[in-house]
């Protein structure tokens, strides 16, 4: 039962957060300014046809309003009815343009007033034509019109309010005006009890939309948050992986391999190029860059002008982090190599890596945040990555990194106790050739 009222009610199963509920505003009011631009496009169309019927033909006309049909009658109906469609209309924009729902006595109200509408034709064409044709004409198909098009208020209750509203009135005009004296009441109340059966169903159908709306803006939060905290350069299979199993915001410590990349002696040639050809170059070796981190289940945290901070480890625990860290960058050293097959500007990187226990989580400002990793961890890597310039070298790691390990780095040569900047102790330092 409860499953069943929060179904009806349009409560949402999935978890909200104010982007969604901003963007499910957004979608709603669209649908409805679809629902009004229908409404009106339909008014306008039967105003032309009966119009036009009207001067072609207008001895089928007289025939079946008894010559009492006055053009007149379509602007009493017609057009102020039109007229309070555009006004809705403006008022759904104007919320929209404000990211602001509209009120739902707002919506109950115009939802009476549209569907009192057939009502008022209806007692038009009884006064000129009889009860008995009238309620037998086109009118009291009518408020289907209204009914199906209630679906795209996205709202259970106020398509099923559609119906019960056209349902009664409908049966009021038949009561009243008494059509038949040999007519039952039931045949009345079998009529209008399949009115407010569509409106049910309308309701079902609208609310059906609504899941199909709702599923699609959680998917693109989804994706919209992870790119925010992540940043674009997280590869295909993590961004599956974290909306299928959620993401973590809250800052937490983790065991993370932390690897520095610069590009060496690239300010000093970046001097003699133009801004567009040092972007290109930029452009083209990072992408070979990041997309071997990919592979190998890093991400790229932020970058850093000519050089980035990758991570493997999170936002996923990894036990092999090391191992997968240092295979990235023997690959990374790897495919630099070809992409300066050919190229005027050759490129040479410089990598550190060191791993350790980080603070990872979505850090910053109430206003902007990001998802980074801070601690010694990651200054002790960037002081590594540093050293090559020192030892000429392109591929150094910790000691850390060499008892992870194991027999993996066999060919590791120790540089010996390093001084590093910022530390009291020299600390070993290992060269990969």
């Amino acid at each position: 039962m409860r499953k069943l009222l929060a179904w009806m009610s349009g409560a949402s199963p999935i978890a909200t957060s104010p982007e969604f509920q901003q963007e499910m505003t957004r979608a709603i009011l669209k649908s409805e300014m679809l629902r009004i631009k229908a409404l009106i496009i339909t008014t306008a169309s039967l105003a032309v046809i009966l119009w036009t019927v009207y001067i072609v033909a207008p001895e089928e006309i007289n025939a079946i309003w008894h010559g009492n049909l006055k053009p007149a009658y379509l602007y009493v109906i017609l057009v102020p009815f039109m007229i309070f469609e555009f006004l809705v209309y403006r008022l759904v924009k104007h919320q929209l343009a404000l990211d602001r729902d509209v009120p739902v006595v707002r919506r109950y109200i115009s939802a009476f007033i549209e569907t009192s509408m057939p009502t008022i034709a209806l007692a038009l064409h009884i006064d000129n034509m009889g009860p008995v044709q009238a309620l037998g004409f086109v009118v009291p198909f009518a408020y289907f019109i209204f009914i199906i098009l209630s679906t795209l208020r996205l709202d259970f209750w106020l398509s099923t309010f559609t119906g019960v509203v056209a349902s009664v009135e409908l049966f009021l005009m038949a009561i009243y005006y008494h059509p038949a004296p040999d007519v039952e009441v039931s045949y009345h109340v079998a009529r209008c009890l399949i009115i407010l059966v569509c409106g049910f169903l309308a309701g079902a159908v609208g609310m059906r939309l609504r899941r199909q709306f709702e599923r699609s803006i959680a998917a693109v939060t989804a994706r919209d948050r992870i790119t925010n905290l992540f940043g674009q350069h997280v590869s295909p299979q993590v961004v599956e992986r974290l909306l299928a199993e959620g993401t973590q915001t809250t800052s937490d410590t983790r065991r993370v391999a932390v690897m520095f990349v610069d590009f060496r002696s690239f300010t000093s040639e970046a001097k003699s190029r133009t801004p567009q050809e040092v972007v290109d170059r930029l452009d083209g070796a990072f992408a070979v860059l990041v997309d071997v981190l990919d592979r190998h289940g890093g991400i790229v945290n932020k970058f850093l002008g000519d050089g980035f901070l990758a991570l493997f480890g999170v936002p996923f625990e990894a036990p092999d982090a090391a191992q997968r860290a240092v295979a990235a960058a023997r690959e990374m050293l790897a495919v630099m190599e070809a992409n300066n097959n050919g190229a005027d500007w050759q490129l040479r990187i410089g990598i550190g890596l060191h791993v350790g226990e980080v603070v990872a989580g979505n850090i910053g400002s109430p206003r902007r945040k990001e998802y980074t990793v801070i601690g010694d961890t990651v200054n002790l890597a960037s002081r590594i990555e540093a050293l090559n310039k020192q030892f000429g070298s392109q591929f150094l790691i910790s000691s850390v990194v060499r008892d992870d390990l194991g027999e993996a780095a066999a060919d590791a040569e120790l540089i010996g106790d390093v001084p590093i900047r910022g530390y009291d102790q020299p600390m070993p330092i290992w060269r990969f050739a």
